[in-house]
């Protein structure tokens, strides 16, 4: 209920009041030369006090009835911010476990390809490679498959645990290893190239 309800509420009982009083007082008639004229006392009337009476519980219960309605849509409101903060978490979770995917997806990716390179390259140039550059080749391959099998079995386990929606920091750790292997069978590589 708003001001302009209550505003319109008493507006009622006041012309209310107004008829009833205009019903019970008597006709004017002319006073006496004599007699004075005082005005009547408005708080001792019985119908203007129980009128007064009416109008107080009115107004409590319509500011009653305002603080319940507030406290209803206060409380609806910090339900639909604590949903919404929830969302937000889990929107966020959902980016992480995406960004570690597509990283382990990368690296998985660059070690088959540096694997299958230096495999075309000492396959290639077998004949003409030194023993050193061939323990290189054959220890990069071994690197850069530890890599590939380190970045597979990480996104294995952030499948395994999407229910989670963030990745485990194992599952990180399988990651970063698996770039450091990547990094290194790719030294192996290029050192095998120098010679």
């Amino acid at each position: 209920m708003n001001l302009g309800s209550i505003l319109r509420a008493f507006d009622t009982v006041a012309a209310v009041r107004d008829a009833a009083r205009r019903l019970k007082a008597p006709a004017p008639s002319e006073p006496s030369p004599g007699t004075t004229l005082t005005p009547a006392d408005p708080l001792h009337s019985p119908i203007e006090a129980r009128l007064t009476g009416v109008v107080v519980a009115a107004l409590k219960e319509a500011f009653d009835r305002d603080r319940v309605r507030l406290d209803l849509e206060r409380a609806q409101l910090d339900e639909q911010r604590r949903r919404a903060e929830a969302a937000l978490r889990a929107e966020l979770r959902r980016q992480a476990v995406d960004r570690e995917v597509g990283r382990l997806r990368l690296i998985a990716g660059t070690a088959l390809v540096g694997w299958i390179a230096t495999v075309a390259f000492v396959m290639t140039r077998l004949a003409s490679m030194s023993k050193g550059a061939r323990a290189a080749s054959a220890v990069g391959w071994l690197l850069l498959l530890a890599a590939l099998a380190l970045a597979f079995i990480g996104q294995g386990r952030i499948d395994d645990g999407a229910g989670g929606l963030a990745p485990a920091t194992g599952d990180r750790r399988a990651g970063d290893a698996a770039l450091g292997l990547l990094i290194a069978g790719l030294a192996c590589a290029g050192m095998a190239l120098l010679f």
